[in-house]
């Protein structure tokens, strides 16, 4: 049994994950931010299910752009086994029309965000020499699209961030990995958040028209009953994860429809293995086993 931290339960990867984690037998910590506001809704329904289920699910307000409302959730918490970094969200439109608060709004979130939960639960698992980080990033972390720019900054942002702690945290015992899913059906085109200067954006009407087509052929793969697209494959993925021992689990894993991404990936992990070699650090892809 493992005691895992989830950020980002309001919807999508992180509600199912906290369901499916406690059922498990896990002892989770689902977080979310505005469980008594906007978000009570699935805030009460995690509760409701942990007590209908008997399982050991606990509900705690964090938001990841705060480091003080990070330190009180983790606080609360005295043991991390695993941290699950899920919370995230997606900016669309042209690059020239966001402002720079959007940009660093979303970086704060998508990259920042995941370095403060980092941060509170790395002292505990250093003190154990033992401990597992999953990061989830996307597909958009490993190519680019118009109309996803800021999207993408986050994303690649959060792919160095995550390879760099993966070499620095490996000699102490501590594994970290990175998730890209694909397109999902947890409502992540619904939740976008567009540029805030419409002006502009109208003299990028091609971004638009390939933004519309693409979320169009996304929702589509949603109605085929045999695409994949349901949110438990990921689930899944991150249990294969903690339920891997140490030593071998990939940096990288793919979930769903990977629009030919699997390849560059398959292509860049031996390039990556030898740099690390070159550098001498192979020792230090991931704890030892």
């Amino acid at each position: 049994m493992k005691k895992i931290l989830i950020t980002g339960c309001s919807s999508g990867f992180g509600f199912s994950s906290a369901k499916y984690f406690a059922e498990k037998g896990h002892h989770v910590y689902a977080t979310m931010r505005n469980i008594n506001g906007k978000n009570a809704a699935p805030a009460a329904e995690l509760k409701d299910f942990a007590n209908s289920k008997g399982v050991k699910l606990e509900v705690l307000e964090m938001d990841v752009t705060s480091d003080d409302s990070v330190k009180s959730a983790v606080d609360q918490i005295p043991v991390v086994d695993v941290l699950i970094n899920n919370a995230g969200l997606g900016f669309g439109g042209a690059l020239e029309a966001f402002s720079s608060a959007q940009c660093l709004d979303q970086l704060d979130l998508n990259i920042v965000g995941t370095l403060r939960a980092a941060k509170a639960v790395l002292p505990g698992m250093r003190s154990r020499n033992s401990g597992l980080i999953i990061q989830v990033s996307s597909i958009a972390g490993r190519g680019a699209f118009p109309g996803f720019g800021v999207y993408h900054a986050s994303k690649w942002g959060l792919e160095g961030l995550s390879e760099a702690m993966r070499y620095e945290l490996a000699p102490l015992g501590i594994d970290v990995v990175i998730v890209e899913p694909g397109p999902f059906s947890t409502n992540f085109f619904g939740n976008i958040v567009p540029a805030t200067d419409d002006d502009i954006a109208t003299a990028y009407k091609h971004v638009g028209e390939f933004f519309e087509g693409f979320g169009k052929q996304v929702e589509g793969m949603f109605e085929d009953p045999n695409a994949p697209t349901d949110p438990m494959i990921v689930v899944k993925i991150f249990e294969d994860l903690i339920n891997s021992p140490a030593g071998s689990r990939p940096l990288r894993t793919i979930a769903g429809l990977d629009f030919g991404f699997q390849a560059l990936n398959d292509a860049v992990e031996p390039l990556r293995k030898a740099s690390l070699e070159s550098m001498g650090l192979a020792g230090c892809d991931g704890p030892a086993a």
